[in-house]
């Protein structure tokens, strides 16, 4: 749905319409949810209030990626997401550029690795490069929190070859910003593509813990 000021929703609340599972046949268990908590018996799992409004990796925390039929190039999102503690997932610009969720509520020394940061490449079964958030904005495990980022695409001559890379022009994490035009020289670790191109879809890890997701919304920019 297309609102009048262009923001695209890319997740209705009620559906997972234009979502698929990064998976060899495509099946996944992300579901639906009106809400969730973290267990009274267990804080690094999700107790799951069936209904609407917001995106959970399934019950046991842990399903395929998900990505959407949506491509974008240069863009703003927003997106919120929670975690229980310990927990980790990831939003992946164009399938390839990740920015990390995780629960780092506390933490004082700051990675590429941290809530927030801009993930590393995986080269040579080395990590290579990232970025680190400028500052800790993490909320306590279960808390809601939000991304607001305007992304920059690479760009490709006229014979198909990168002439300039990826930008991530600003990154707002919980109202504080965290990233201002840092580059990004080509897919971070555990992207659902490898090569790279002038567009491409959203994805959001599902493989690494319980995660959940909601008000998902993107602009397109010229």
């Amino acid at each position: 749905m297309v609102s009048k000021d262009g923001w695209i929703q890319l997740f209705d609340g009620k559906t997972l319409k234009g979502w698929n599972g990064h998976s060899t046949d495509g099946k996944h268990d992300w579901l639906t949810a009106e809400s969730v908590s973290l267990k009274s018996d267990n804080p690094r799992l999700f107790e799951i209030n069936p209904g609407y409004g917001i995106m959970v990796n399934g019950h046991a925390g842990k399903t395929a990626d998900l990505y959407t039929d949506f491509y974008h190039g240069d863009c703003q999102l927003h997106i919120e997401f929670t975690v229980p503690e310990n927990s980790n997932s990831g939003v992946y610009f164009m399938g390839r550029y990740e920015i990390q969720v995780l629960d780092s509520w506390g933490a004082t020394e700051l990675s590429y690795s941290t809530c927030g940061g801009i993930y590393a490449r995986w080269i040579n079964e080395k990590s290579v490069g990232g970025t680190p958030p400028r500052l800790n904005a993490s909320k306590p495990p279960g808390e809601w929190q939000t991304y607001d980022v305007i992304f920059r695409a690479p760009r490709f001559d006229d014979n198909g070859k990168k002439i300039s890379n990826p930008i991530f022009l600003s990154v707002i994490w919980n109202d504080q910003l965290v990233h201002e035009n840092i580059e990004v020289d080509g897919p971070t670790r555990a992207s659902m593509l490898d090569d790279e191109a002038p567009t491409g879809p959203l994805m959001l890890q599902g493989d690494h813990g319980p995660v959940a997701y909601r008000n998902i919304r993107i602009l397109l920019l010229e």
